[in-house]
């Protein structure tokens, strides 16, 4: 696991547990788990993770990772930033399309395409390395296509 999967993780696991108002203090809180990162990673490890800021029952804002991601959708060019950072390779079969990431690294991937909205596209599935995504029946190379055309990358045909 890279130092960036391991650092996300904890970054989960610490709005799991915490009340956590600004990024300033998950500095705060990394640095009391042993792990060393600056406010700008923080930042962009927050987005990468579908973060957001709620408000608890007495009017404070903390971070919280969405439960149901399916149900907040993300802008496009988060989810083009994801893929073309994340996405190695890429191919089809029918209206199945295959994603390889770096290993750890699928969830990532999966969480932006369920929160994205894609035309065309079901649902994700996410091992450790791999994003299986399921086309609604004829759609596969259309989904392909776009997927490729926001990962920068030729597709798998």
């Amino acid at each position: 696991m890279s130092a960036k999967q391991h650092r996300q993780r904890r970054i989960v696991k610490i709005l799991e547990n915490s009340s956590v108002t600004s990024q300033a203090q998950l500095v705060e809180l990394l640095a009391s788990a042993g792990i060393v990162a600056t406010q700008a990673t923080v930042s962009r490890d927050l987005e990468e993770l579908g973060a957001l800021k709620v408000r608890t029952r007495g009017g404070e804002s903390v971070y919280a990772v969405p439960e149901l991601p399916k149900d907040q959708v993300a802008p496009p060019e988060h989810l083009r930033r994801v893929l073309s950072e994340w996405v190695a390779e890429m191919s089809r079969s029918g209206d199945l399309v295959l994603l390889r990431t770096p290993p750890g690294s699928a969830h990532v991937v999966a969480s932006a395409l369920d929160r994205a909205g894609l035309q065309g596209a079901m649902g994700t599935v996410a091992g450790d390395d791999t994003v299986l995504v399921v086309a609604e029946e004829g759609c596969g190379n259309e989904v392909e296509s776009a997927l490729a055309s926001l990962a920068g990358i030729a597709g798998g045909d």
